[in-house]
């Protein structure tokens, strides 16, 4: 028995609480090593002596590249729990507790694991709509500005007006925004039906606060929207038609930094160390030079962007009224929170306290590219932008990089890498604002796209859909991938009825009713039933309760036939895939 390679680890993705009365136990061991594994449980403070203990059989649920994960949910009448393990291969029989590992357990209970207690305000509090959504993400400069169109305005700049004075009565001078494409908020309403059709139920919007950029990250002013987009009445109108029609709105919140014209730091700009917003920010030195690079911390070294310094009370307070501002005048539904890994800890907690205050399900995701478990503990975010999905499917099903089973593999590890809760939650796409388009890494083979686009609403967490990728945008630079929506090929795929037809948005709206209809796709477990590296078949399954499904791909460049032989589930029928096909097979 490999004992290097066996670890647990006591309140964390390997023993979390799913309700008050359910707990789930991992242990993990190096590949194909252990034949069995049995949980030994009980109450830590019962009165017995010895103490009376439980036995649960765990199931062996996933193999990463090195590794397989075994996991058990017990239904527990104790809120206090001690528990270990008795680890089996083909040669020897350990326990594996506390301390390590034994032969046989002399201890007492105070050395097994521990579950300390199940508090109700532990357990992870993710909203129950989340899991059931499927997003639709829009670049708000790049959508729409009337019905089935985005007229590209020969104006690129406006001036706005301020009438607002610094802090010695001084009127600041006029600023100026900037769109690019010419999207609004009324362009993105004018084209609601569009996305309902689509069988969309939420939409994230990159940011419409005033700015001096067509991208809006360098903010002028929280509290007002930025006039190349609309203005509140514009946002509040979106929001109820949207509300109407059953789709939530994620809002983009960027407090990690400001724009170089935020009233604060322009007083900094000014006054130098004397300003009184001169600690507003991260680290800046006594005089300000505003060149390249800056000589104060900004994002990305990007001068136009200076770093706010949320350890700053009055900053802290300042961003929790701009996220509680919004839900109480417009009625977001939630926030993704730009460049979150570079913001402390202490203010994403007190963030969440606010607007949870406020709206007690709203939905917060962080945009982290990395393993983001310390910021999904219950006490943060509720989700993150899930680029290690993007990477892996631009690797299998984009440049063909990966084999079947490597990509199996590396999917398991990314999917137990946290409580199940919040995988289900996590924000899977394929691209975004920030990365290339997904047909560019598929060279425009629009099968394997397809393929891929398959995969995301199959697959575990939510899926979300960049503007255009149903009309197959293409793009590997910035204003490339973040190209004006081709409402021509939208209007192509139309017919008389108005349903959407043909190419990829035709077959969006059938899986996303799949995934409506099956609630094992939305919250069910995720089993790799067969991989083959030859062919490029691949079969998973999830289930929930009675609800079973088999999900198959072939990503291969062949037809691929499968059987009982390959796949016992199937019984006496058999599975016939022509190349880069899925297909989904109900199991009763």
């Amino acid at each position: 028995m490999e004992k290097e390679a066996i670890l647990h680890i006591p309140l964390s993705q390997f023993a979390f609480a799913e309700k008050e009365d359910r707990l789930v136990i991992r242990i993990r061991c190096k590949k194909d090593d252990l034949k069995r594994c049995v949980l030994y449980w009980g109450d830590r403070v019962a009165m017995e002596e010895p103490l009376p203990v439980k036995q649960s059989e765990m199931e062996h649920v996933a193999s990463d590249m090195l590794y397989d994960y075994y996991e058990v949910k017990i239904t527990s009448p104790y809120t206090r729990v001690c528990y270990y393990f008795r680890l089996e291969d083909d040669t020897e029989s350990l326990y594996y507790y506390g301390r390590g590992f034994a032969e046989k357990l002399s201890c007492g209970r105070a050395e097994y694991f521990q579950f300390p207690y199940i508090r109700r305000e532990d357990i992870l509090d993710i909203p129950e709509w989340a899991e059931d959504i499927v997003m639709y993400h829009i670049f708000p400069d790049s959508f729409a500005n009337d019905r089935r169109e985005l007229k590209e305005k020969a104006t690129r700049h406006m001036l706005l007006p301020d009438k607002k004075s610094d802090s010695n009565g001084k009127i600041l001078p006029d600023r100026i925004c900037k769109n690019h494409l010419g999207g609004t908020l009324k362009g993105i309403c004018e084209n609601i039906d569009y996305i309902e059709k689509l069988g969309i139920n939420c939409i994230y919007l990159n940011p419409i606060f005033e700015a001096a950029s067509y991208h809006k990250y360098d903010t002028i002013d929280y509290f007002e929207i930025d006039p190349c987009l609309g203005n509140k009445v514009d946002l509040k109108e979106l929001v109820q038609q949207c509300h109407k029609r059953g789709i939530r709105v994620i809002l983009d919140g960027v407090f990690n930094h400001c724009g170089a014209d935020f009233f604060a730091f322009r007083d900094v700009r000014q006054k130098g160390k004397a300003s009184r917003y001169y600690n507003w920010f991260y680290y800046l030195p006594e005089t300000i030079q505003y060149a390249d690079p800056p000589d104060y911390e900004a994002f990305a070294y990007v001068k136009e962007m200076p770093k706010l310094n949320t350890g700053n009370p009055e900053v802290v307070e300042y961003l929790c009224n701009v996220g509680t501002y919004w839900i109480r005048e417009a009625d977001i539904d939630g926030w993704r929170l730009d460049v979150a890994n570079e913001i402390n800890h202490e203010f994403w907690r007190t963030f969440r306290h606010a607007v949870r205050a406020v709206k007690e399900d709203l939905f917060l995701i962080g945009e982290i590219w990395e393993e983001a478990g310390i910021w999904l503990q219950g006490d943060q975010f509720d989700s993150t932008m899930n680029y290690t999905f993007s990477y892996l499917c631009r690797d299998f099903f984009g440049k063909g990089e990966l084999s079947v089973s490597e990509f199996d593999a590396q999917m398991q590890q990314m999917i137990y890498r946290y409580p199940w809760q919040v995988s289900l939650a996590q924000m899977n796409f394929l691209d975004s604002h920030d990365i290339p388009r997904f047909l560019s890494y598929c060279n425009g083979n629009r099968k394997r796209m397809e393929l891929a686009f398959f995969y995301l609403f199959m697959g575990v967490g939510v899926p979300s859909v960049f503007y255009g990728d149903e009309v197959y945008i293409e793009g590997m630079k910035e204003l490339e991938y973040r190209a004006a929506m081709d409402w021509q090929a939208v209007m192509e795929q139309q017919i008389e009825n108005n349903r959407l037809q043909g190419n990829l948005a035709e077959k969006f709206s059938c899986w996303i009713v799949l995934r409506k209809e099956h609630v094992a796709l939305r919250k069910g477990n995720y089993r790799t039933i067969y991989c083959n590296d030859i062919t490029g078949a691949y079969v998973f399954s999830r289930s929930f309760g009675d609800d079973k499904v088999l999900i198959f791909l072939n990503t291969g460049t062949g037809s691929v036939t499968l059987t009982s032989v390959e796949v016992p589930q199937l019984q006496k029928e058999k599975i016939i895939l022509s190349s880069y096909e899925g297909k989904l097979l109900a199991v009763l």
